[in-house]
This record gives structure tokens, C-alpha cells and sequence, in this order.
């Protein structure tokens, strides 16, 4: 049975930097990493705005948060928290092999791929229909594709895909984008990428895999047949929140309610950081910056509890 100071469950920038400054603090903590070691982050091929770095992938970023946390003594585990009780103090929780006690807990779950839910989606999922480049775009190698969204996963994909396959096609529901000014220039520069704007799309159709989709302008309500042999969406995230959503307050948009001067919930000791919380600015530095405010006021928490 485990007993800690700090419980930290989830493992992007958020939960990795939580656990090297409440490590380095002294208190004795153990991280809980999840499915997805690393978060959205092991999902973007290129960062080109963390601090530090001129240039680094998701995934090499994420192993030297590992390596970090490793080094300065965070116990960390490769499994799932599958059940808390936040209504008693010490908190206790239940995980895959075991379970535990804990005196504060940080949670920085992060959040999953948002799908547009259309007619055709979810037949063709894994069947032409991916939300990561990275993952599944060497399989489009030299073949025609769709991106849909409008923010910087979307344009970081296009611009991704646009090394493998032979076309690329943007389509962005809104009349402008909103992602980052320099990645719009590079994907507009992109001979292979072609734009469609004020694009919805309405459904996905095929045999066996997919072959087309159908999409309308929202300005002319004029719809179009697009031929396309893979799709990658990139249309927002949802926070994942399942976990605790009955035992902490939680926003209208679904995210947990924090204190962003200490990152604390609704339950003294219980802390959020990273995507689970931020509904605006979804960025790794603001992630990784949350994460460290959050284990400060872990430890001012512990400081005050004795």
C-alpha cells in the first residue's frame, strides 16, 4: 500500500513539472503517468515555442520530463488511477495493482481528441479516420488527405502530412484561422496544401474504407464531394475530468474549477493543472507553468495542514 505526500496523476508538461518541483521540495511523491505517457504532447511531431528549445518533438520532450523527474527521486508508476475518494482526508485511491493513501493530490489528466461526431465517423475510425498525423500518417504515403481544423494542431498536421502525401487538404469551418500567424504563412506557402474555408463537414462515406467526404460552404450552404483516401481531425480537445467530475466543482464547459493563483479545487488539498483545467490558452509551457503553481501550493498545503 502506498503512502504519500503528493498524488499525481496524469503525465504531460502539467503533471511532470507538478512532480519535480514537489519532489525538489522535498516531499515524497509518486506519479501516476496514465495511458498516454506524455499526454497531447506525444502527439505534436514538432514544438517550435518551448522555451529552451529551438526545435523538439513531443515525444523527446516528454522523455527528458521523464528523465528529469526520475533523477530528482519522483516515484513514478506506468498505470492507470482507476478510482478516488477525494471526500476524506487522507485521500485514498485504487490503481491497476494497488492503491494507496495520499495527504494532497494533483491531477493533470489532460484532455482527449474532440470528434465532430458526423454521419460515417465512426465506421471509417481507424478505417481512414485518425486524429494523429504522427501516428498514422506514414500510412498516406503518397496519397491524397484531409485535415479539418483551424487551430495549430490542424495547421501542425498539414504541414506534417504535406512531407508524405502527394496532396493535402485543409479545411477550416471558420473564415479565418486561429492558430499561430507563422504556421498559417508556412501552410499557405505550401504548394501541396490547398485551403477550403467556411468548410462543415457533414459526413464521411465509403466501402470498406473511406473514399470521400461531403462538405458544405457556410456561407453559399453549396455542398462539395471531396475524394480523399485518409481524414485527420483536428478540431479541439475535451478535458478528462471522468475520474472526479462528482466530487469537484466543475465549469460550465466541463473543466475543473481551480484557483489560478494556487491551482486548488474545490477540496482543500486537491489541485489541477495542464489542459484538465484551462479552457483558453491549451498551450505546453502553460501546461508545465500551471504544474509548478500547482505542487507550490501542494506544498504550502502540507506546510499548513501540520
Amino acid at each position: 500500500m502506498i503512502e504519500t505526500d503528493v498524488l499525481i496523476i496524469g503525465s504531460g508538461p502539467a503533471g511532470y513539472t507538478a512532480g519535480l518541483y514537489a519532489t525538489r521540495a522535498g516531499l515524497h511523491t509518486t506519479l501516476f503517468t496514465g495511458p498516454n505517457v506524455g499526454g497531447q504532447l506525444i502527439y505534436t511531431h514538432e514544438i517550435e515555442n518551448f522555451p529552451g528549445f529551438d526545435k523538439i518533438s513531443g515525444i523527446e520532450l516528454t522523455d527528458i520530463f521523464h528523465k528529469q523527474n526520475q533523477q530528482v527521486g519522483t516515484t513514478i508508476f506506468n498505470e492507470i488511477i482507476t478510482e478516488i475518494n477525494l471526500k476524506t482526508h487522507p485521500f485514498s485511491f485504487k490503481s491497476e495493482t494497488g492503491g494507496g493513501t495520499a495527504k494532497s493530490v494533483i491531477i493533470a489528466t489532460g484532455s482527449k481528441a474532440r470528434w465532430l461526431n458526423v454521419e460515417g465517423e465512426e465506421k471509417f475510425k481507424g478505417s481512414g479516420i485518425s486524429v494523429c498525423a504522427t501516428c498514422d500518417g506514414f500510412f498516406y504515403r503518397r496519397k491524397t488527405v484531409a485535415v479539418i481544423g483551424g487551430g495549430n494542431t490542424a495547421l501542425y498536421e498539414a504541414l506534417f502530412l504535406s512531407k508524405v502525401a502527394d496532396k493535402v487538404y485543409l479545411l477550416n469551418k471558420f473564415d479565418v484561422f486561429s492558430g499561430e500567424k507563422l504556421l498559417q504563412e508556412q501552410v499557405l506557402q505550401n504548394e501541396k496544401i490547398v485551403i477550403y474555408k467556411n468548410a462543415d463537414v457533414l459526413s464521411f462515406q465509403g466501402n470498406e474504407r473511406l473514399e470521400k467526404l461531403v462538405w458544405k460552404n457556410t456561407q453559399t450552404n453549396q455542398e462539395y464531394e471531396l475524394f480523399v483516401q485518409g481524414v485527420f481531425e483536428a478540431v479541439g480537445t475535451v478535458p478528462q475530468i471522468d475520474l472526479v467530475k462528482d466530487q469537484l466543482q466543475i465549469t460550465s464547459a466541463g473543466y475543473i474549477e481551480t484557483n489560478k493563483r494556487t491551482m486548488e479545487t474545490s477540496v482543500p488539498g486537491v489541485f489541477a493543472c495542464g489542459d484538465v483545467q484551462e479552457e483558453k490558452y491549451r498551450q505546453a509551457v502553460i501546461a508545465a507553468g500551471s504544474g509548478c503553481i500547482a505542487a507550490l501550493g501542494a506544498e504550502k498545503f502540507l506546510l499548513d495542514f501540520h
